[in-house]
């Protein structure tokens, strides 16, 4: 494993590899075996703002023995105009691994052309692979395992964690429901490419969530979409509430990938009657986040 740039582009035995490893990385934490990042210096370059995921990597870097450099867009000279694939075929020279955060995917995947040095997906506007490994691992904690549990995405069913989620249901082949306004559904040619009958669209959010074990939300307009009301008056009837959780199975768990907007896509109430969850869910960004470092570490 070269670089981890897609849940899409993993392999069921990759997925599956990486959250044991996160699962070993979590309980050794203080006292690893290795040191795989030794004597290595990673770049974080963001164009976008970020708390869990900025803290979880540069803590993650030098907890297995790495060096980290954090560089914003106004930084460097990619906030002037310089194409990713220049300043990608400089750090190859200068530094081991990138870990990008950013809006389009293609300038990850032209990092990682360009650089030759593993290069890390922190976050674009198609996908986030990380949350959706912290994601499954705190499943894999709080439930056991997510074989025959009914997972159910609510909010906006066509951003970066839907579709994570999409590639990863089809991949481990657990049942998912995505629920959204209908022009907030994923669109055809992505559910063509896709190809997973355990994956399913409604508008319902009440229907989706009847039998549910995982109920997750996001905030309703990522970033870059701020200010769009428009959008945003469409989620009305999408609210994580206690009215909509008791259609879920007893047991179930609550994720939010976090920042959340209270009394928004989730209440304030149940927010923090699944606090516990959530923020497990936030901390586990690191140990998920140091099983990728490892497995794309030279």
């Amino acid at each position: 494993m070269n670089h981890l740039l897609s849940i899409e582009e993993l392999s069921r035995e990759q997925l599956s590899g990486l959250i044991d490893s996160a699962v070993t990385l979590k309980a050794e934490r203080g006292n690893h075996s290795s040191q795989p990042l030794a004597g290595q210096t990673w770049a974080m370059i963001f164009t976008k703002s970020s708390t869990r995921t900025r803290v979880s990597f540069e803590v993650g870097v030098r907890e297995l023995g790495g060096n980290v450099m954090f560089l914003s867009s106004n930084d460097i000279q990619l906030g002037r105009g310089e194409p990713i694939i220049d300043t990608a075929r400089v750090l190859g020279r200068m530094v081991h691994g990138c870990i990008i955060r950013t809006f389009a995917q293609q300038d990850v995947v032209d990092f990682a052309d360009y650089s030759k040095i593993p290069t890390i997906n922190a976050l674009t506007d198609d996908e986030h692979p990380c949350q959706i490994l912290a994601d499954l691992l705190t499943v894999r904690e709080k439930l056991g395992c997510w074989d025959g549990k009914k997972v159910v995405f609510i909010g906006d069913g066509d951003n970066n964690m839907s579709r994570s989620w999409m590639w990863a249901a089809k991949k481990l082949g657990f049942e998912l429901v995505i629920a959204a306004p209908q022009e907030c559904l994923p669109p055809a040619e992505f559910m063509h490419r896709l190809d997973a009958p355990n994956v399913t669209l409604t508008t319902d959010p009440v229907a989706a969530a009847k039998g549910a074990d995982i109920i997750n939300t996001d905030v309703w307009l990522s970033m870059g979409q701020e200010g769009q009301a428009e959008k945003e008056a469409l989620f009305g009837d999408y609210q994580v509430n206690s009215q909509l959780l008791s259609h879920a199975n007893d047991g179930h768990i609550v994720l939010h990938c976090l920042p959340a907007y209270r009394e928004k896509e989730i209440t304030e109430e149940i927010l923090e009657l699944h606090a516990d969850t959530i923020f497990q869910q936030a901390e586990n960004r690191l140990h998920a986040q140091k099983a990728v470092l490892a497995a794309v570490a030279k």
